[in-house]
């Protein structure tokens, strides 16, 4: 039988985060008219905390009753959402699917089905949320007046350009 090694403390050249020590972002960036669906969403920066500048990694908390964001489509960012607990309802132009813990879901750049996720249990759930940080990204809701602007995913104005 080969002999066994301690196990390391921490692995050479990584770094390690522990997601309940990282702060949360409650909420959304979008106007009020749009935030209350979204505000009970909790995010922890999983990729910015270990040092990752290709793409983004959030696990997503989201209570009962919480959407994850407006339905919406990315001209050039892929999308994947892997679910670790709870059930949690993806809704598209092509119906609503239950998801649950173990399945994943991608929504690849430029394809204009429109997606988010909602909590529609009892219970708490969460998911781990990767994108890519690909330069002019911009993002479509159909069912909102919003437009998320290139090299910005916080600042949203109409479809038309105007401010909030």
């Amino acid at each position: 039988m080969p002999e066994s090694k301690p196990a390391a403390t921490k692995p050479p050249s990584c770094v390690i985060a522990d997601p309940k020590a990282l702060p949360a972002r409650t909420g959304s960036g979008y106007p009020p008219r749009y935030a209350e669906p979204c505000l009970k969403r909790v995010k922890r920066a999983l990729g910015n905390a270990v040092g990752l500048k290709n793409f983004g990694v959030n696990i997503t908390e989201l209570p009962p009753g919480t959407w994850s964001s407006q339905r919406h489509w990315h001209t050039r960012q892929d999308e994947f959402i892997y679910v670790v607990d709870g059930e949690i309802t993806l809704v598209t132009d092509e119906g609503e699917f239950l998801l649950t813990p173990g399945m994943s879901a991608g929504f690849p750049a430029g394809s204009k089905n429109a997606h988010h996720l909602i909590n529609r249990s009892a219970k708490p759930a969460s998911y781990l949320e990767v994108g890519d940080r690909t330069p002019g990204d911009e993002a479509f809701y159909p069912e909102a007046d919003l437009w998320a602007q290139p090299e910005s995913r916080t600042k949203f104005t109409r479809r038309n350009g105007e401010s909030y």
